[in-house]
């Protein structure tokens, strides 16, 4: 064990044991000394600064070679540890999410945790396919001709059509640079790009779900155990007076959520308000679902006659800028009034826990767009794809831009009027209402109804994940300012651990999942436009991995490619082995979740038990000192 002295010759004795250690020795002990990070860091460049000496006066008996080598490790080892030092100051959500966690909750906090999250996913697609598509393409492009008036920044169209954003100005030609050199297949980039990233959006979606799971459900008491709480869990190396105040209310808060949901109470209804609540309860998914029905006629209707207005074309350029917004306006207003019509239902329901109430709204609220989605692309697969257009993928490409920015503008707009302005008049006009609180059903399903048309636009518009990119952080900046200057904390501290799990589920079961299902009808299904994109004459995207298959049976290097694509890829037999194993994988592991379950309960009351019995002792004890302090009694 190492002992911390304050002390110049201390200090020395400590940094020449630390350099005498191995790597992992000296990391470890460096982490279990009591002092503050800074400290720390200190000690740690000192040790590094004595090893880097200590090896130079080595230097005489070792080779230059070796000599060299060892000044090199160091170096680069101090320029790790600066670099890792000032990477915190990158990460500006750190704080501002302790911040929300202390003086929100939990369930607010969850909502900007899943922000963050879909941000972070969103720079990994924009970089993917800016990187295999976007760039190559840069090198075979012709100068654009069009005029940029900025009218485009809204409506995607003009300028925009002649540049990488969209599906028509990729070539289908190989390009090549160099005579004689290695060439770049546009096709073969295009679908292989669009492939991996979906397969990997998959692995990612898969594996933080499943974790999220198992943090929430399989084993929730190791994250959050009621005395660790109140007992082990204060971090005594905080000494700034700013950092303790915010540690001191987020495990305040989080204590008063975890006793909220111990001391929740059952409500026992009588047999004639059970009826009366089931009957409020059906009125409200009657009036819920018929909202959903309506909106999804109207925005159908209102489709085919704006690909009609464009299929005619327009005389005026600004009628015909405007005639562009109209659907992707009606689409956004509904999906942003319709959820206040949703909430007020959930309001008048009168759940006993605000639990209920979210869960209830979200689930309303994925249905509505859900289905507004599904009827857009009804439209664009079946109708779009078959109208006398040029260049229908781009078509659907812009669409989608509109719908994405629509959204996006509608989403400040909803901070402002819906949090701003409900702020003052519920603290000027009308005192009684008070400051609003943060919905978090409705700013959910905003953010999974973005992410949902970023991903089925990225086969139409490579680089719609930028956008969106850009879109959630500043969607991040003013909801988080909208928060802490407009809105109050929940009335009822609740604890939402499984929250974000369920945030994970909706992202991944009705919106990526169905997603697929509309890239694989696209890529198999419908033919590609004959006058543009790299697909260009073929009968569907699809077709050219085929062609490709089919150039390299020529070649005996190719052979083991050949086979993986005829015996696994387009064998059905394996897809039904493997959706087998990934069937028995699941059922063994609920198995043993299930018995993780079993062992956790008998272990509580194991933990139950025991604890009666040295109460009962305890209080055995106590009877006999007073038989002994008082033998008359």
């Amino acid at each position: 064990k190492i002992l911390f002295f304050h002390g110049f010759d201390a200090e020395k004795d400590l940094i020449g044991s630390l350099a005498n250690m191995s790597t992992s020795e000296r990391i470890k002990a460096i982490q279990k000394m009591p002092g503050t990070m800074k400290k720390k860091r200190e000690i740690r460049n000192k040790v590094l600064k004595e090893i880097t000496e200590k090896s130079r006066h080595r230097g005489t008996h070792l080779s230059c070679c070796t000599q060299c080598l060892q000044d090199t490790a160091v170096s680069f080892r101090r320029f790790g540890n600066t670099i890792s030092e000032h990477f915190h100051l990158l990460r500006v959500w750190h704080k501002t999410l302790k911040i929300i966690g202390a003086e929100f909750g939990t369930s607010v906090l969850s909502y900007f945790i899943f922000l963050k999250w879909l941000l972070n996913f969103n720079i990994f697609s924009f970089l993917i396919n800016f990187s295999f598509i976007a760039v190559p393409q840069f090198l075979a492009a012709e100068p654009n001709n069009l005029s940029f008036t900025g009218l485009e920044l809204l409506t995607g169209a003009g300028y925009f059509q002649q540049t990488v954003l969209y599906y028509g100005f990729y070539t289908n030609a190989t390009i090549s640079k160099i005579k004689n050199g290695p060439s770049y297949n546009m096709q073969l980039a295009y679908i292989f790009t669009v492939g991996v990233h979906f397969v990997i959006c998959f692995l990612i979606l898969s594996f933080s779900m499943a974790n999220s799971f198992t943090r929430n459900f399989v084993n929730p008491q190791a994250y959050s155990v009621n005395a660790s709480k109140l007992l082990c869990t204060w971090d005594f190396n905080i000494t700034n007076e700013k950092a303790v105040k915010l540690k001191q209310k987020n495990l305040s808060t989080q204590i008063k959520e975890h006793l909220t949901e111990v001391n929740r109470e059952v409500v026992n209804f009588s047999v004639t308000q059970r009826i009366v609540r089931i009957g409020v309860h059906l009125l409200s998914w009657f009036a819920s679902l018929g909202t959903a029905v309506a909106a999804c006629a109207g925005v159908y209707f209102l489709s085919i006659n704006n690909l009609e207005l464009f299929v005619k074309g327009r005389n005026n350029d600004l009628e015909s800028q405007a005639a562009m917004l109209v659907l992707p306006l009606v689409a956004t207003l509904l999906n942003t009034f319709t959820p206040f019509f949703y909430s007020w239902l959930g309001r008048m329901e009168r759940f006993q826990t605000p639990g209920q109430q979210i869960y209830v709204t979200i689930a309303r609220n994925i249905i509505l767009k859900i289905s507004i989605v599904g009827i857009l692309c009804y439209y664009w697969l079946n109708i779009v794809s078959a109208s006398e257009s040029q260049c229908w993928e781009t078509l659907v490409g812009q669409d989608i831009y509109r719908l994405v920015l629509v959204d996006f503008i509608f989403c400040l707009l909803g901070s402002f009027f819906g949090e701003f302005l409900r702020r003052i008049i519920g603290t000027t006009v009308c005192v009684s209402l008070g400051q609003p609180e943060f919905d978090i059903g409705r700013n959910v399903l905003d953010l999974i109804y973005a992410q949902t048309l970023t991903w089925i636009g990225i086969l139409f518009s490579p680089l719609l994940p930028g956008i969106q990119m850009i879109a959630f952080f500043i969607v991040f900046c003013v909801k988080k300012v909208s928060l802490m200057r407009n809105c109050q904390p929940p009335r009822k501290v609740w604890r939402t651990a499984q929250m974000t799990t369920s945030f994970m589920f909706l992202l991944f079961c009705p919106s990526f999942l169905g997603v697929l299902c509309v890239i694989g009808v696209t890529v198999w299904r419908l033919k590609p436009s004959e006058g543009c994109g790299p697909f260009r004459g073929l009968s569907s995207m699809y077709a050219a991995v085929s062609e490709w298959i089919h150039t390299l049976e020529h070649y005996t290097v190719s052979e083991w490619v050949v086979w993986i694509y005829h015996n696994l890829i387009t064998s059905e037999l394996f897809f039904f082995i493997l959706s087998s194993i990934v069937l028995i994988i699941t059922y063994l592991y609920w198995q043993i979740i299930q018995g993780r379950k079993t062992m956790t309960k008998l272990l509580r009351k194991q933990i139950i038990n025991v604890t009666k019995d040295k109460m009962f002792l305890l209080e055995k004890l106590r009877r006999l000192q007073r038989a002994n302090q008082n033998p008359s009694a």
